[in-house]
């Protein structure tokens, strides 16, 4: 079901971060150059601290997350990132994060939440598309 949000804004925080945890490119031409706005700390300060709290993120439900399934998949994505965190040391650089052993799983777990994400944002459009009559 989905629970709509409450704070559009967040949203549109939280979806382009899980998005460049899931892409290694992103995070290879954007993340590893210092000219760049966004790294990874930008990511995890998006995720875990502004806009959602990864590492318990059942009371955003309704407010930057829809649905129990992305609450299920965020718990998850923190778990994972924890994990790396963990292996490689808080404040590590970020090429050191992309390096450690488990890092394809925080990319898996992004890649499954930012489908689920985008999925039920676009039919959460369509919804009001139709009920505006346009």
């Amino acid at each position: 079901m989905d629970h709509g949000i409450e704070f559009p804004v967040f949203r549109l925080h939280v979806v382009p971060a899980v998005l460049s945890l899931a892409s290694p490119s992103w995070q290879r031409d954007v993340w590893l150059r210092p000219e760049e706005f966004e790294d990874l700390d930008y990511v995890v300060t998006v995720l875990f601290d502004d806009f959602c709290d990864a590492d318990d993120p059942a009371p955003w439900l309704g407010r930057s997350l829809r649905t129990e399934e992305e609450v299920a998949l965020m718990k998850e994505l923190g778990e994972v990132y924890s994990t790396v965190e963990e292996e490689v040391g808080h404040g590590a650089p970020d090429e050191v994060y992309l390096h450690a052993r488990a890092w394809g799983s925080v990319m898996a777990v992004a890649g499954r939440l930012a489908q689920v994400m985008v999925t039920n944002d676009l039919r959460a459009a369509a919804l009001l598309h139709r009920t505006n009559g346009t």
